[in-house]
């Protein structure tokens, strides 16, 4: 229910400032990389998460984890792995800009995703945001006075996540009615957490000094107060008192900060291909949250991290 007490234009401020602190979260994020590699970066995230989730909310959560919540938290939590690890990957070699619009065709993924799992149809609407969201793809896929199409690996590796995401968000969507939200996100972030210490031990050199300098500490401490538990909390203040339809639009912006902060900070260039590509993106995300709802799934106290660099 929207509240009357609380200023809509506030809780529309609100959301605005979470979609900033996420859209820096990917600049961010690429420069805390330099120091810290992906899956331990990811593991301090999913510790950190749930050790304020222990802290914060532990009568929502404690009392619902039993053998009952096993099988669901691994699908959430492996899927959400697997999301996060191929974005924080192919963040290394994007521009945070590029990754932000092509982790957002997410939204467009998911219709058809919930389509192939629990056979609901999608709309036309869906359908034409689908078309428009490949066009945008293929725009950013045209390499600078060429013809030619070119997706690097961490393109690729960018829209794998995105078809991740939306597999996670539908089963986290599923699963939420059947638990309690707070609980199947801490189990996620659990599962998450392991396999990402995992494939770091593996795959990636172990922590150094170089974690500890002032910058990489400050940039961490961005990633995982403001863009995860600063801006969750404004997030779900913003929506409890405006229309999701209306809040959706506002969190789109995400991507378009992205874009202005990594090309203000980093020096991204932005051929017109990039930018037509941009565009159509962007407006197949938004025809697929006006029509389907939230820009995020509806989380009414999660502490999520949302996309992988968030």
């Amino acid at each position: 229910m929207i509240s009357m007490n609380f200023p809509p234009n506030l809780a529309r401020f609100m959301l605005l400032c979470c979609a900033a602190l996420w859209g820096g979260s990917y600049l961010v994020a690429k420069s805390v990389m330099v120091a810290i590699p992906p899956q331990w970066m990811m593991f301090l995230r999913m510790t950190g998460a749930c050790l304020f989730m222990i802290l914060l909310f532990p009568r929502h959560i404690l009392p619902h984890l039993s053998r009952r919540i096993i099988l669901p938290g691994l699908v959430v939590g492996i899927t959400y792995y697997g999301t996060m690890a191929m974005q924080t990957v192919g963040l290394k070699t994007v521009d945070p800009g590029r990754s932000a619009f092509l982790t957002a065709s997410y939204c467009v993924f998911t219709p058809f995703v919930v389509w192939l799992l629990f056979h609901h149809r999608p709309s036309l609407i869906n359908l034409m945001a689908c078309v428009i969201c490949l066009a945008g793809v293929g725009f950013v896929a045209l390499k600078p006075g060429s013809s030619s199409l070119s997706l690097s690996r961490g393109d690729w590796l960018t829209l794998g996540c995105a078809l991740a995401y939306a597999f996670n968000l539908t089963m986290l969507s599923r699963y939420s009615r059947r638990f309690s939200p707070l609980s199947i996100t801490f189990v996620q972030f659990a599962v998450a957490g392991v396999l990402f210490l995992g494939g770091a031990l593996v795959s990636e050199p172990g922590p150094n000094t170089s974690w500890l300098r002032p910058g990489v500490v400050a940039g961490f401490l961005y990633l995982f107060l403001g863009a995860t538990f600063l801006a969750q909390v404004m997030q779900n203040i913003g929506l409890a008192h405006i229309a999701p339809e209306s809040a959706s639009v506002v969190m789109c912006t995400e991507s378009l900060f992205s874009v202005a902060f990594s090309v203000i900070f980093l020096g991204e260039r932005l051929s017109w291909t990039s930018f037509a590509g941009f565009a159509l993106i962007f407006a197949a995300v938004l025809m697929s949250v006006i029509k389907t709802g939230p820009r995020r799934p509806p989380r009414p106290v999660i502490v999520q991290t949302g996309s992988a660099a968030n």
